[in-house]
Order: structure tokens, then C-alpha cells, then sequence
């Protein structure tokens, strides 16, 4: 186990000219990340290494790397994504008063082996012409038969997906999950294709009515120097489901210590890092992300989105349900 008490453990890595870096195995491709390492160095002399990837080849690579990986700190996004981490045991259980004081429990590992450091929200997106917003209510509602050839959403094999489809598992159990999945198939207006903006483009060109897919890239096409990408987010509206009941689904981008690495203490000051005020508020600034401690602004764009509930669920259950989310997927034909 690793532990360490906060950042004093810095003064001592100054001592050594061996212990100035840390090497980070990043799933994450976003130019407010590149901020936030060079920032963590200026701040503590520790050169940030970085290995991009996604998170399926950057888990396969630490594996693979075994007792000699270089890796410190792997980073991903979705809970679902760590959870196959930690199912690999590739992730170390660490302790830290300041992660655990600043992190919300359900957003972070039970025994310290990931922490979450943004969230985001799986919301609706909807065109205002030809749905009203009274007839929005909760995911569930999306699959009943005045939806069907009106919904985009992307493939079962995204991440996405599956961590949506295991908090519903979580919530109304297996079988009315299962349900839900199959009425979803029976309401899609095209088979599942493209990413999250490109669901948000179908709506706003009328190929399917409402889709669902993460704040974030709503927040983007908003705030494009692009005059088309504010050509579709003005045709289209947002909603978030389930605020009369559980609350929204939210899920994360977090990180953990890598088992073995080479460079812990380092490792666990760059978490500590990511989730100080200043970090956070360049999540949120810079890539339109909730940040996960209390007392920060989102960006101005996610302001606009309004407040809403959230879901409280535990996000390591999205991994532990998620074996059984894509039995269902596979079970009800959703490509």
C-alpha cells in the first residue's frame, strides 16, 4: 500500500535528482491536460511523462509491461475503464487524507485504487421543433414506444454505454435493464454510428429527434470559433433525465497509481494535484467538465446547462455491472 501525507512528501523528492519525474499512462487526448502537466511541473520541478493511448491499449501495455513498466499513474476516462484496471490488478491501493478529504466517496475507489477528478453528465440532447420539453422525463422513458424511430445514440460498444446501461442495472436491476435495452433498439432512427457529436449534428439536421450523449460536447460546439458548430447547438436544446427520481447519470475521468511504479510518491503528489482547486478549475474552464470538489464554477458554457440532480450511485458499480450490461447489449441486437 501506498501512503503518503499530502504534499510534504515534495520535499524530500527534491533531495534526489533521480525522483524529478513522473510518467503518466494517459487515455485522456485533451489540450487542457497538456495545461495541467505543465503546470504540475512548474509548480514542483517533476517532469510529467506522457504515453497516450486509449485506455483499452494503455491497460494491455501495463499488463504486458509487467514488474518492469515504466508507468506511474494510468489515466482514463469513464469508471467502467478503471474498473478493468483494477480487475487486472495494475492499480495500487494508495491512502491520501487530501484525495480523500477533497473527492466525494461515490466518485473515488473504495480501497484507494482510483480516484475521480471530473465528471461528467449523460444527458439528452433534443430539437425544441419537434419535441417539447414536457414529454422529456427519465432514460427508461426513452425506450416506450412513442420514442420509437426517434432516438440516436451511439454503438453498445462504447464505454459510454455500458457504464449508462450498468447504473440502470444497479437501479432497476437485470431484467428491466434488459428491457429497457431491447425498447431502445426498437426506438433508434438509424443504427448506431459516430460519436457523441455526431449524435447532437442528427438532431440538429432532423434525423432523429432526441439523442443521448455526454454535456461536454454540447458545451464545445457552444463555445466554437466554428460558425457551423454554433449552427447545431442552437438548433438543439439539453435535458437531464431522472430529476424526479435518482438524478442524472454521471460518470468520470480518474486516475490511480500504477502497482509497481516506479515513482509513487511522485505519482500520488500529480493526483493530489489534479484534484487542488487550481486544477480543477481548469477541468472545468477547458474541457466544460463538473469538477469533483465543492466550491468551483464550471465553465460558462456548462453554467448555461443549468443545475441539476445527481445521480449518488457509486460509479465503481458501472465496472462491476458492466460483464452483465454487455451480455444484455449482445442479448438485444444493439450494435
Amino acid at each position: 500500500m501506498v501512503k503518503v501525507t499530502s504534499f510534504f512528501i515534495l520535499l524530500a523528492l527534491f533531495v534526489s535528482a533521480n525522483a524529478q519525474e513522473v510518467n503518466v499512462y494517459s487515455a485522456r487526448h485533451y489540450e487542457s491536460d497538456d495545461v495541467l502537466f505543465d503546470l504540475f511541473t512548474e509548480e514542483t520541478g517533476i517532469e510529467v511523462n506522457k504515453v497516450e493511448s486509449d485506455a483499452e491499449e494503455l491497460i494491455e501495455r501495463i499488463r504486458s509491461e509487467g514488474e518492469n513498466t515504466p508507468a506511474d499513474v494510468l489515466i482514463t476516462v469513464d469508471a467502467g475503464n478503471l474498473w478493468r484496471a483494477e480487475e487486472a490488478e495494475l492499480l495500487a491501493s494508495t491512502t491520501s487524507e487530501t484525495l480523500e478529504s477533497a473527492i466525494p466517496e461515490n466518485l473515488r475507489h473504495p480501497e484507494g485504487e482510483w480516484f475521480g477528478l471530473a465528471t461528467r453528465a449523460r444527458v439528452f440532447v433534443y430539437n425544441p421543433e419537434t419535441v417539447d420539453a414536457s414529454e422529456l422525463s427519465t432514460y427508461e422513458d426513452l425506450a416506450n414506444e412513442n420514442w420509437q424511430g426517434r432516438v440516436c445514440i451511439r454503438s453498445s460498444s462504447n464505454i459510454y454505454n455500458q457504464s449508462l446501461l450498468a447504473s440502470i442495472i444497479a437501479a432497476d436491476g437485470a431484467e428491466a435493464a434488459e428491457s429497457w435495452a431491447a425498447g431502445m433498439v426498437e426506438n433508434f432512427a438509424r443504427p448506431p454510428q459516430g460519436g457523441d457529436t455526431d449524435q447532437i449534428e442528427a438532431v440538429a439536421a432532423g434525423e432523429c429527434d432526441v439523442a443521448v450523449v455526454n454535456h461536454y460536447y454540447l458545451a464545445r460546439l457552444i463555445a466554437s470559433d466554428d460558425a457551423a458548430d454554433n449552427e447545431v447547438a442552437a438548433a438543439v436544446d439539453i435535458f437531464f433525465p431522472n430529476q424526479d427520481g435518482r438524478g442524472t447519470h454521471v460518470n468520470i475521468s480518474g486516475a490511480g497509481v500504477v502497482a509497481g511504479a516506479p515513482n509513487p510518491e511522485n505519482a500520488l503528489a500529480f493526483i493530489e494535484f489534479l484534484a487542488s482547486p487550481e486544477a480543477q478549475q481548469i477541468f472545468a474552464d477547458q474541457n466544460n467538465e463538473y469538477p469533483v470538489i465543492e466550491g468551483l464554477n464550471a465553465s460558462e458554457q456548462t453554467q448555461g446547462f443549468g443545475e441539476f440532480m445527481v445521480d449518488e450511485l457509486n460509479v465503481s458499480q458501472y465496472g462491476e455491472n458492466n460483464a452483465e450490461a454487455v451480455r444484455i447489449f449482445d442479448r438485444v441486437g444493439w450494435q
